[in-house]
């Protein structure tokens, strides 16, 4: 199975807060089979030591280092946020990156998200896209290693 797949792509959500954004990304790895229900809890408590905003509309959070028993198996997870979510203030994610990680399968996809990131252009095409298909080619999911 792929890193992402498209049934862990939400386009067009709402989001009131950066925590219900968190529990989006983490629900859609527990409905993937990709990690425990307590996985997500794991998501929010990281990010309440260190924030996972990387910066123009990104946010990548992911559970703590305890948490590695409860995921199943590496994958990630793809919020689209196109109103954005309050993550730090001033500034706003769009797009909420979830990542389930025991080893590093996810680095690929990782780098492929930091070269977005970089690049206002691809960002702008994955916070605004309405076909998750873009998401899949931008983040280089065939290039993923399968699990």
């Amino acid at each position: 199975m792929s890193i992402l797949t498209l049934d862990r792509i939400l386009l067009r959500a709402t989001a009131t807060s950066k925590e219900q954004a968190i529990r989006l990304a983490g629900q859609l790895l527990v409905a993937g089979g990709c990690v425990a229900p307590a996985y997500v809890e794991g998501m929010l408590a990281r990010e309440e030591t260190m924030s996972t905003y990387l910066g123009n509309g990104v946010a990548i959070p992911h559970g703590q280092f305890d948490n590695r028993q409860q995921i199943y198996q590496t994958a990630i997870s793809v919020v689209q946020v196109p109103q954005g979510v309050e993550w730090e203030p001033g500034e706003k994610a769009y797009l909420v990156v979830g990542i389930a990680a025991s080893s590093d399968e996810h680095v690929s996809v990782l780098a492929n998200l930091a070269d977005a990131v970089e690049d206002e252009t691809l960002t702008r095409q994955l916070i605004e896209t309405e076909d998750p298909q873009v998401i899949l080619q931008i983040l280089g999911a065939e290039r993923a290693v399968d699990v």
